[in-house]
């Protein structure tokens, strides 16, 4: 039921076209099928009586119904092709809209490579058993009941024969493509895992290479490529019996059917044009058979890929927005946290416990402590990158589930963790958060983020290319982009996660000096490794195993915090040694 709703689905909005399909199949089978009574009657008619006129005239006629069905069919898989390229289309916005919507909690439910998969090998699957579909929706079934009846219509003794033939054809192709069925299943869990397996290795490149791990790795992949070709190769050792499988009882019906008829025709029992309208319409029958029992083939693995494409659709993303949000946060901007917890899904207990605090619009907060301290968490519950487990996050007294979304976001300009850069031009990322500012806004974000000396030496400055992930540019300079960006977008909280960690010291020193008259009036949210980075936060939360230990200034932390005091005198025996 899972394919049949998503095909009904893909294909409601263009049953015009399906409609279409619908009679030029018919046009083309029906002509078809009338062929051989126009062939049995020019061999009968005219060659008996000799008579040219009316083989001409017969003969015309032939071409002209196969010039039809020609047309019809041509037609036919025309508007087939349309529609299920248009219906495939559409079934791959729906699941690109909807992993769009998932919160990181789906995202690593389903896996990168996975949903890659579904969104574009799994949609081809069901979009190519549309378009067979669609061929053999009229074709198939019109072609083998009519075929059977002009058959015996015009040879009614023989009927045994078709009775033979088609449960012959019907058990040696079946066969065959059961014995297939399990191994299709097998093949979307192997594409998934040679995708991860890619996706890992192109992404992890310089680890392989820093570490001399080529080799290693080159045999991980090429194990999961053995078993995918030997499925492959076990699942064309099928399909390459299927056609002499098929040609063998395709002759040999026409075998039996010229020794059955022969006495016959010796004897003036029948027509030499009966005979040859007989055979004609059994190979239509044995193709219409043979036609249907390709679709079963194709149905499993459309099948495994349909109930995959539904379980993405059917997932509900963790982080719900609200069509009737609030839709305007009025006043200074405050932040308040009350009582928050979260807990990843499957995990043993909560990242984060009992979180509270309070900022508002000109400070500066900064979340520091170690490793797994749930950092990088907390600043992603503030955007509703995900949802707290508990507890309630608020800007200016509103909850922020229920703020509309686009309000929400143009509130914050987030500096992730891992600093990304989408392909295209330096100007093109840094527009993302503000498409409409001009050159002179983005020269300016760049100079307050420390990009603009090298931008400026690019070949193109604003307009010179980025790789897709900012491949083409080091570390620090993807940072102090991605820095740049937010602040091009100038929005009233700004959360920057360990967002200065590849900058050298005197870097970092002038970047944080020339943001702080730029966010002057805006609240600032830093995750930090660095001492360094925060000492003129007006509050430091000190968080250990997910729980806000210590908070104040860098000054009291360093009198009251064991946890802080801790933290400073290991970064300043580190600093002394470098």
């Amino acid at each position: 039921m899972t394919l049949l709703r998503l095909v009904l689905k893909g294909l409601a909005p263009y049953w015009i076209w399906v409609l279409l399909v619908v009679l030029f199949q018919i046009v083309g089978v029906l002509a078809a099928l009338y062929l051989p009574t126009l062939n049995a009657d020019i061999i009968d008619d005219g060659v008996a009586r000799a008579d040219v006129d009316v083989i001409w005239e017969l003969g015309q006629l032939m071409l002209l119904i196969s010039l039809g069905n020609i047309l019809a069919l041509v037609a036919a898989n025309f508007f087939a092709a349309r529609s299920a390229m248009r219906a495939g289309k559409d079934l791959r916005s729906r699941v690109f809209a909807r992993v769009n919507s998932f919160s990181p909690r789906e995202l690593a439910e389903f896996g990168t490579p996975s949903l890659i998969t579904r969104s574009t090998n799994d949609v081809q699957q069901v979009q190519m058993l549309v378009f067979f579909s669609l061929n053999m929706l009229v074709q198939a079934p019109v072609t083998g009941i009519g075929g059977v009846i002009l058959a015996l219509r015009v040879e009614p003794g023989m009927a045994w024969l078709i009775a033979v033939m088609v449960p012959v054809m019907l058990l040696a192709v079946g066969t065959l493509i059961v014995r297939a069925a399990p191994l299709f299943k097998q093949m979307q869990g192997l594409i998934d895992e040679i995708n991860g397996v890619l996706r890992e290795q192109i992404t992890g490149i310089r680890v392989l290479r820093a570490f001399v791990r080529e080799d290693r790795e080159r045999e991980r992949y090429g194990a999961v490529n053995d078993r995918i070709t030997d499925l492959n190769r076990r699942i064309g050792l099928l399909m390459i019996l299927i056609n002499p499988i098929i040609m063998f009882i395709l002759n040999v019906s026409s075998v039996l059917v010229l020794l059955v008829a022969a006495p016959r025709i010796d004897a003036g029992q029948m027509e030499v044009g009966s005979i040859t309208a007989f055979i004609a319409y059994l190979m239509q029958i044995l193709i219409a058979v043979m036609m249907a029992t390709f679709m079963t083939m194709m149905i499993p693995r459309a099948m495994v890929s349909a109930e995959r494409i539904s379980e993405v659709l059917a997932t509900e993303t963790s982080v719900v927005q609200r069509l009737d949000g609030i839709r305007e946060i009025e006043g200074p901007l405050e932040l308040t946290l009350e009582d928050v917890s979260f807990t990843y899904p499957g995990a043993e207990r909560p990242v984060l416990e009992n979180i509270s605090f309070t900022a508002r619009a000109g400070q500066t907060v900064a979340i520091i402590g170690g490793t797994g301290a749930g950092k990088t968490t907390l600043l992603n519950l503030v955007p509703r990158l995900m949802d707290t487990t508990s507890g309630r996050v608020l800007l200016n007294g509103h909850d922020v589930r229920d703020l509309d979304a686009r309000v929400l976001w143009d509130t914050v300009g987030l500096v992730p963790q891992r600093p990304y850069l989408f392909s295209g031009t330096v100007a093109s990322n840094l527009r993302f958060g503000s498409p409409s500012a001009s050159d002179q806004e983005l020269w300016h974000a760049l100079t307050i983020a420390q990009g603009r000396d090298f931008v400026a030496a690019m070949p193109e400055e604003l307009d010179s290319a980025i790789a897709q992930g900012g491949t083409n540019v080091s570390g620090g300079q993807r940072q102090r982009l991605c820095i740049a960006r937010a602040l091009a977008a100038r929005p009233s909280l700004y959360l920057f996660d360990d967002s200065f960690s590849a900058l050298d010291l005197t870097t970092d020193a002038r970047l944080r000096a020339a943001l702080e008259p730029e966010t002057r009036d805006a609240l600032t949210l830093i995750v930090a490794q660095r001492v360094s980075t925060i000492t003129g936060a007006d509050l430091i939360l000190v968080l250990d195993n997910g729980r806000i230990v210590d908070q104040g200034t860098h000054a009291e932390l360093l009198e009251s915090s064991q946890t802080y005091q801790e933290i400073v005198r290991s970064q300043g025996v580190e600093e002394e040694v470098a």
